[in-house]
Parts: C-alpha cells; structure tokens; sequence
C-alpha cells in the first residue's frame, strides 16, 4: 500500500543515512519501526522503560544482561 507521511527533514535525513548504511530501504526500517510500537508490551514510550540495573561495584550492567543484544537489554528494562 503507498501513503503519504509528513516527516521532519532532519529525522528523514538521518533514517536514509542509516538505511544507506545498513544496505535497506527507508521503506523497511519504517515497517520495522511500526512493527516494534505495534507489539504487545513494547508499544510504551522510552521514557516510560524502567532505568537498567546497573552495578555499584563497577558501573556496568549487573550480570546476567547483555548489552550486545537488544532482547536482553528490553526484557531487563521491562522487569
């Protein structure tokens, strides 16, 4: 289906460097990013995720989170 956003030019600009850059189409990290507001638990705003543990000890992630993958770092902010 073809629509027509109205998109700020700065983030329009931004969104097709970075699909330039992960070699996808503009098309495809708006599907991607509806997706993602879309699905159950996931559709809060940012500002309304918990703040990650993070640890005194050393001021990185406490064990058990990893901070490579976006799974672990959305399960723990939603614990």
């Amino acid at each position: 289906m073809k629509t027509t956003l109205d998109i700020s030019d700065e983030l329009l600009a931004r969104a097709k460097a970075l699909a330039a850059k992960e070699r996808t189409t503009l098309t495809r990290m708006i599907e991607e990013g509806l997706a993602l507001r879309l699905r159950g638990k996931r559709s809060r705003p940012v500002s309304e995720l918990k703040a990650l543990p993070v640890s005194p000890r050393d001021g990185g992630l406490v064990r058990g989170i990893d901070g490579t993958t976006n799974r672990s770092m959305l399960d723990a902010a939603d614990a």
